[in-house]
């Protein structure tokens, strides 16, 4: 069975460790995990394999992290993955002038395309000669439709202008 824990908390030193002790403790499989240090909190999702007759004591245990300080979600997964045979990937990379709204157009243009979001990395900088805020973005995402990408590229460059953004898609 797959559980799916998400954790947030502030970021300190031998977190990843406690987590990975705690999943160990009970013999459980860290499978997959994205993880990252924000604004001094740490903020992680992992899936984990474990037999149905330890999903209850480590549901618990992760629970119990809570008195370190940090904020623990538990979800048991039992569903089929999905088969990724025969989806397309495309990466979307987006840079411009940071201001608020654009990863919610985007990404209302990418759902309107029928477009899985596989994952999305953000961030902002200073842009070198201005100091202005930029703010940059890539993103994978997958579709069973190849001829839909030309549909994309046109929807995403229709809306580029008006947020100020340069959009390339690959």
């Amino acid at each position: 069975m797959n559980l799916i824990a998400t954790i947030i908390g502030p970021d300190r030193p031998g977190l990843v460790e406690s987590l990975s002790e705690t999943v160990s403790q009970h013999g459980g499989n860290w499978t997959e995990s994205r993880m990252a240090r924000l604004s001094g909190h740490f903020a992680g999702m992992v899936q984990i394999e474990i037999g149905r007759n330890a999903v209850e004591a480590l549901t618990a245990d992760l629970a119990a992290l809570s008195g370190s300080g940090l904020t623990v979600s538990v979800v048991a997964d039992d569903t089929e993955t999905i088969d990724s045979e025969g989806l397309n990937n495309w990466t979307l990379q987006l840079v411009g002038q940071d201001r608020s709204g654009i990863v919610s157009q985007v990404s209302s243009v990418i759902a309107g395309h029928g477009l899985n979001v596989e994952s999305l990395e953000t961030e902002r900088e200073s842009a070198p000669m201005s100091g202005e805020m930029l703010f940059k973005a890539t993103a994978t995402l997958s579709g069973t439709d190849d001829s839909s990408l030309d549909e994309l590229r046109q929807s995403l460059e229709a809306i580029a202008q008006d947020l100020m953004v340069e959009i390339a898609l690959d």
